[in-house]
């Protein structure tokens, strides 16, 4: 058992409670909402308990989830301006000049067409993941 952690899961007689636990203590914050949500969608047994396998899918994917945000995230700092915190048409022009990528301005402007860009035509985090998430990248 692990101190107070275990305790918590032995006093819980609630499947969600449980779950919830489980991925907390995996790094994977999720509201209480969502983890009766993933066990209606993923209990086969109908009494609302997930076998392993199931909860090892879940597990996974929803690890993968957290990496490639955490990941692209890490990324938008790289590319953004550090007194912004946001990123601009001449952070993506450098940037590919230092991948040694010789973009026009045209081809660099089709790399985010549907991009909501601020008053200064700069895109932030939130916007990034939006399309990245729309470009199917995470």
């Amino acid at each position: 058992m692990l101190g107070m952690g275990a305790h918590a899961v032995e006093t819980c007689d609630h499947q969600a409670c449980r779950l919830k636990w489980a991925f907390r203590n995996l790094g994977i914050q999720l509201q209480k909402e969502e983890v009766k949500a993933m066990i209606s969608e993923t209990a086969k047994d109908g009494a609302g308990k997930i076998n392993f396998d199931d909860f090892f899918d879940v597990v996974s994917q929803k690890m993968y989830e957290k990496i490639t945000k955490q990941e692209i995230l890490k990324a938008f700092k790289l590319f953004s301006d550090e007194k912004t915190g946001k990123i601009s048409f001449e952070n993506l022009k450098g940037l590919t000049k230092l991948l040694g990528e010789e973009l026009t301005d045209e081809e660099l402007q089709d790399v985010f067409p549907e991009a909501k860009l601020d008053r200064k035509g700069q895109m932030d985090p939130e916007e990034f993941l939006r399309i990245m998430r729309r470009l199917s990248f995470y």
